[in-house]
């Protein structure tokens, strides 16, 4: 067995956080840049991460947040909003970074600057903003795995008040949204949930192979 396995048994969605414990500031950059090095459609990262510490906020969020304990315990919420308005200069902004990374000319690949702009800039807005929210979770995936391999804990959490966040975040004036949300840090050992037995489908329900 893979020690990705061992670490996918170990996690689930913790309940019940101990508010005593934080994730020092050395996990919490191995986590990040797990998060900046996620895949996204044309590696676009049409997205910004929130990392709040601030127990004000974090106040001002539980309500929105269906009440939820996490959202307050926790070490940090992490809010995953995506671009609702994303559009050529992002993709311009884009294309520069890709030059200066890679030492290459704007104009060598100006030709992958004009499909990108082709395939996205035309979308309706509720569809582009559905696609951009779509890339938030590839992100959250490469959180939780890390996450599980520095034994920290994490709640993925869609049970939270969306405009809510976005006023409270002032995110709609940013071009924002928020798409989902993670708590992290350690489980209380009063969390129950932390014995469950972990229910999944079977690879026979699960899997089809054509």
């Amino acid at each position: 067995m893979t020690q990705f396995i061992k670490d996918a048994q170990w996690r689930y969605a913790t309940k019940k956080f101990d508010a005593s414990k934080k994730v020092s500031a050395e996990d919490l950059a191995i986590i990040k840049e797990a998060i900046r090095l996620s895949a996204s459609s044309y590696g676009l990262q049409p997205y910004k991460v929130f990392i709040i510490e601030n127990p004000e906020i974090r106040a001002l969020l539980q309500p929105a947040s269906w009440g939820q304990s996490q959202i307050v315990d926790a070490s940090q919420v992490i809010v995953f909003a995506n671009m609702t308005q994303f559009g050529d200069a992002d993709i311009d902004a884009y294309i520069q970074n890709m030059a200066q990374t890679r030492s290459i000319p704007v104009e060598a690949i100006q030709g992958y600057a004009d499909f990108m702009k082709s395939k996205i800039t035309s979308l309706a807005d509720d569809v582009k903003s559905n696609w951009t929210a779509k890339q938030t979770y590839l992100a959250l995936g490469n959180l939780m795995n890390v996450a599980a391999e520095l034994k920290i804990d994490v709640t993925p959490m869609e049970g939270f008040e969306a405009d809510q966040y976005n006023k409270i975040l002032g995110l709609t004036e940013k071009g924002l949204n928020a798409a989902v949300v993670a708590t992290i840090g350690y489980r209380h050992e009063e969390d129950a949930t932390q014995h469950y037995a972990k229910v999944r489908k079977s690879n026979e329900e699960l899997f089809i192979n054509l």
